[in-house]
């Protein structure tokens, strides 16, 4: 089979306009950006206002490898089988950041026959949203230091200062620098710190956000820094947050892209779900549920991480409930469960994965039956979508769809969509159709009203199968200071590892007994969530000793090889 790169650059793409029109959008709607690319302006919101709703699938997964277990191509499939089911279809995804892409992935725009085109575009620099999202982010943290150089007028506490600077390459020397060295003129020296761009703040702001005015606002929330009094001090204190606001302008408009088959795409925005809520954004759901009878999005990792945040968090701000979950599972992932097996980013997988080894995948099914289990809280079915690669045998194929009956899935099908692209998703668009139609009634796992520490220890106890939460005295502290200034009745956005449902990535399956620890917590008071820190958590990741960078090039005739 052709390499993703060499499918996507066959492909031949159709016009951005003749997309649009899929959807309903005219040209007034839509700002190109090339020929293939293009910005959706937010008016269609209000011109689209009295159209019904169309429904909302969400895709998530069991707890994946660091390779991934192709939940982006498992989505991009069934939108474009639902499109040759003669339903009017759209995926919403997020963009990749380069860290990943530069780093472990080698891309992020599905895979096979199930791709979002243009690839190399959607891999890279796309519209710049989130370069703009960088700008913002570290104009705020210049305008910090400046204020500090300038006298200091608001009080600021330097060792109190909470915002760090980003970049979008992982980059592990830049998680703690010395900022101001050289002379007084260059500004007070302080010890500071870098983040990659889509763990900020502002990313997280921008996904939330509903409206141009709701993005000022939040923006201006945010909390940077402490007085020496332990005042919260924001953006707005500072008069950052127009400025930001004027960045962003652009990068606020949902990206329209095309599936490998020629159908719609969303991509907008791109927050990480081990550090934020992992979901692309509310205006990009809510233009497609005005345009599209089905409307395909994904959230990060595993149910435990991003589709719980969806759940919580994005839900709860856009006044949306998903109408079907697809959790996708490989058998690959459930081998590597059961402790048997060790995968690592960028060396050679095991060649006894490949090998038929039924028992070792029912060893590791519980990992699926703990994340059918967390899907399931929230009140809607769940269709499991079992990943199919070529090395995996019908006998434990047979496991897995009997783990996942056994967990109470809605019901089990086999996705055959990275090599046949819509055509091999059929089973699963007919599966989900169905599951839109089940009865059952959404609803977050708790209500706002509940204290932080409730709320984490729910959690704690009823997601990730803890037996209780152990806090330091700092994390204790933080929590007693935001309730005390009126940040309690906020969500949780737990920052916790992606390769557990636990918070160490050494705890396969479905871990169970164990205390899940809280070492520190931070407000995110301009997305609107609180996130507490469990284990070693970092927010800005290191290149592994092969990074996919290292495959990257130009060829002779000026095409990109070794995106993937």
């Amino acid at each position: 089979m052709l390499s993703d790169l060499a499918i996507a650059q066959a492909a031949r793409l159709r016009p951005i306009r003749a997309v649009a029109a899929d959807l309903g959008l005219t040209d007034d709607d839509i700002e190109p950006y090339g020929r293939h690319i293009a910005k959706i302006d937010l008016a269609v919101l209000q011109r689209l206002t009295d159209q019904p709703r169309g429904r909302l699938i969400v895709v998530t997964a069991i707890t994946p490898t660091p390779l991934g277990e192709g939940k982006t191509t498992t989505a991009i499939g069934l939108g474009q089988a639902l499109a040759r089911l003669g339903k009017r279809s759209v995926v919403t995804i997020r963009q990749p950041s380069m860290g990943p892409t530069f780093g472990v992935k080698g891309g992020a725009a599905g895979g096979g026959y199930s791709q979002v085109l243009p690839m190399e575009q959607f891999n890279l620099h796309l519209t710049g949203d989130i370069h703009a999202i960088g700008a913002a982010h570290n104009l705020l943290a210049a305008m910090i230091d400046n204020h500090l150089h300038h006298g200091n007028q608001l009080g600021i506490d330097p060792y109190a200062i909470t915002w760090s600077r980003v970049a979008d390459i992982s980059d592990r020397a830049l998680r703690n620098v010395v900022v101001g060295l050289g002379k007084k003129e260059d500004g007070p020296v302080r010890q500071a710190q870098f983040d990659i761009t889509v763990a900020s703040e502002v990313m997280a702001i921008l996904a939330l956000t509903t409206s141009l005015p709701d993005l000022r606002r939040r923006l201006g929330r945010i909390v940077v820094a402490y007085t020496r009094d332990g005042a919260p001090v924001t953006a707005d204190d500072l008069r950052a947050a127009g400025a930001m606001t004027v960045l962003l302008k652009e990068a606020i408009k949902p990206n329209l892209l095309q599936t490998l088959e020629g159908t719609p795409a969303l991509v907008h925005c791109g927050p990480f779900a081990n550090i934020a809520h992992g979901a692309s954004s509310v205006l990009a759901d809510l233009i497609g549920l005005h345009c599209a009878e089905y409307v395909v999005t994904e959230s990060g990792f595993g149910a435990d991480m991003g589709f719980e945040k969806f759940c919580d968090i994005k839900c709860r701000v856009a006044g949306l409930a998903p109408d079907a979950v697809v959790l996708v599972a490989t058998v690959r992932a459930l081998k590597a469960h059961s402790g048997c097996y060790s995968i690592t980013a960028g060396k050679p997988l095991d060649p006894r994965l490949a090998e038929e080894n039924p028992e070792d995948v029912a060893a590791g099914a519980a990992n699926l039956a703990a994340q059918v289990r967390i899907a399931r809280l929230f009140g809607r079915p769940v269709v499991v979508a079992i990943n199919r690669f070529p090395t995996d045998f019908p006998s434990e194929i047979e496991v897995v769809r009997q783990a996942a009956r056994n967990a109470g899935a809605f019901d089990v099908v086999e996705s055959f969509v990275f090599a046949e692209g819509g055509a091999g998703g059929y089973d699963l668009a007919k599966a989900v159709i169905k599951a839109c139609e089940a009865p059952g009634k959404f609803a977050p796992l708790y209500p706002l009203e509940m204290s932080l520490r409730e709320k984490i220890e729910t959690l704690a106890t009823r997601v990730y199968g803890a037996a209780g939460v152990e806090y330091t005295p700092e994390a204790l502290r933080q929590l007693a200071r935001f309730e005390q200034q009126g940040y309690g009745n906020l969500p949780i956005c737990m920052a916790k590892t992606q390769l557990s449902i636990s918070h160490d990535p050494k705890l396969r399956g479905a871990p169970a007994g164990y205390v899940f620890p809280i070492h520190e917590v931070r407000l995110a008071a301009g997305a609107g969530f609180i996130s507490p820190l469990a284990g070693d958590i970092r927010t800005m990741p290191g290149l592994p000793a092969h990074p996919a960078a290292e495959r990257i090039d130009i060829d002779a005739e000026g095409k990109t090889v070794g995106l993937s």
